[in-house]
């Protein structure tokens, strides 16, 4: 009874949920309407209204629509490809990695990369300022991809020229534990390089991001050849064919294609199985050094002179393994860290802290509205509603009209208050708010569409904005996932000892 209870409620919080997130989206959508209908009232700040209305278009209006629309279609499941938060298609995967993590941090630092810093408001402003001065960031975070259904574990990055608008990197996701290649082959960790050329507009949300060489393959000999440049030890064994060779585009709009192989670097301190041909006959190629002439290539594509697909290695030479794989099996245990966590959990997402402080934002802006109120009485009301269009005939007595402004000033404070909650993971919170947000913009859609009132710049289209924002950021799925993770338990109070007669 308690389980069909639990799952009861488990389904009535999914149901609110994805109401809740197609909600946002379709209002979203009004209220950048809203936005481009007033801005040609702003005259020479007209220009202001626009770069308002682009942001609320690229980052929020179109990113939401898109991830209603691929939740539906977009497979779930690996199919060789890493997706965007907003559930595009993003960059294909074109390496694997065995072994730990420590190992993959020492050789990738030999092989001359820099890790990348994590993605928050200080860097990306830092990245910001420093693509526009031309000035060297080697620490850049990169975009986050989703794999196994995360963000990638760990980013590697190479700049070129002191130019963070062009840069060499890589992401690697941490393989689920038991988790097979299709074919039958286990590694320890995914890989998607690219070489972002440029920075432009996504061509599906109209996002900055950077632009990126169409030929993968490059990037991808690029990374193994200098792993094997900094660490010989390491030993590559090339999956060849694991995918069919196409043509693409990844979430940014950029166009892709690759041959379809997929390295496979074994780290020196490796241990257990290594890759081994897969049951449905793909040739396994091992590379041992780095012929000059791809040398010489790589320092072509550095200064941006590679013109024409390079092949996937040079002088590549073949074996077969199956034999090494049997001694290897008998000869070492699996690799204790193989399936341990990469990284530390993740803490509070930051639509979390920016749905909360819309919440906050939206409660000043009504407690600032109630205090002119309780000030300037009913006549500041009457201008109010006459400024809007609406019916501005409203006579209360004195009892009524403090009843008035207290049900305005905890329709402020009681959403900030469950924010406060909301920070601290508790999902019932957050429900409440989205509820509560839903009721409100229905309410002033309703007196919107009647044309009982207009909504335009000022406390009118603030308070509508902040409601609209803080749905958005709630019901998004970093906020979601934040709430409704598990938590330890909390140890309970023993009660004292008593003795008897004591």
């Amino acid at each position: 009874m308690a389980d069909l209870t639990l799952r009861r409620r488990a389904r009535i919080r999914q149901w609110v949920d994805t109401f809740c997130f197609v909600f946002a989206g379709l209002a979203a959508v009004w209220l950048a309407i809203l936005l481009l209908s007033d801005t040609w009232s702003l005259g020479w700040f007209s220009g202001f209204g626009l770069l308002a209305f682009w942001g609320l278009l690229a980052y929020l209006v179109l990113p939401r629509l898109t991830r209603i629309i691929t939740s539906i279609y977009t497979p779930d499941y690996f199919i060789g490809r890493a997706r965007t938060s907003d559930g595009l298609l993003g960059d294909p995967i074109n390496l694997a990695v065995l072994g730990s993590q420590e190992a993959l941090h020492e050789v990738m630092t030999r092989a001359g990369w820099t890790r990348a810093d994590e993605v928050s408001l200080a860097t990306s402003w830092r990245i910001i300022t420093s693509t526009l001065t031309r000035r060297s960031y080697s620490e850049a975070p990169v975009s986050p991809l989703y794999l196994f259904g995360r963000i990638q574990d760990v980013a590697y990055q190479q700049e070129v020229d002191g130019n963070p608008a062009k840069r060499h990197h890589v992401r690697f996701w941490r393989c689920p534990p038991g988790w097979l290649l299709p074919g039958g082959t286990r590694v320890d960790w995914l890989a998607a390089g690219t070489f972002d050329r440029a920075v432009g507009l996504s061509l599906f949300t109209l996002q900055v991001t950077h632009k990126i060489e169409a030929d993968i393959d490059v990037e991808r000999d690029h990374i193994v050849a200098t792993v094997l440049r900094g660490a010989p030890e390491t030993r590559i064994h090339l999956l060849k064919d694991f995918s069919t060779g196409y043509h693409s585009r990844n979430g940014g709009g950029d166009s892709v294609h690759t041959d379809g192989d997929l390295p496979v670097i074994v780290l020196p301190s490796a241990r257990g199985e290594e890759p081994h041909p897969a049951p449905t006959g793909s040739q396994v190629v091992e590379v041992h050094a780095v012929a000059p002439e791809r040398e010489a290539a790589i320092a072509d594509m550095v200064r941006g002179e590679h013109t024409g697909k390079r092949g996937a290695f040079e002088d590549p030479r073949a074996e077969e393994v199956e034999s090494e794989v049997a001694q290897r099996r008998a000869d070492a245990a699996p690799s204790d860290d193989a399936t341990g966590p990469a990284t530390p959990p993740p803490g509070r997402p930051s639509t979390i802290v920016f749905g909360v402080v819309t919440a906050f934002l939206r409660a000043a802006a009504i407690l600032g509205f109630v205090l002119y109120l309780a000030i300037t009485g009913e006549e500041g009301l009457r201008a109010m509603l006459e400024s809007l269009g609406a019916d501005a005939s409203f006579d209360a007595d004195p009892t009524t009209w403090s009843v008035l402004l207290i049900l305005g000033a905890l329709s402020a404070l009681v959403p900030a208050a469950f924010g406060v909650a909301v920070l601290r993971g508790v999902d019932g919170a957050r429900l409440i708010i989205l509820v509560a947000g839903c009721v409100s913009i229905s309410s002033q859609f309703v007196a919107w569409w009647s044309g009982g009132v207009r909504i335009e710049f000022g406390l009118s289209l603030m308070v509508l904005a902040m409601d609209i924002l803080t749905l958005l950021a709630l019901s998004g799925k970093p906020a979601r996932e934040f709430c409704r993770r598990p938590r330890p338990a909390r140890p309970r109070r023993r009660a004292p000892a008593t003795t008897l007669g004591g």
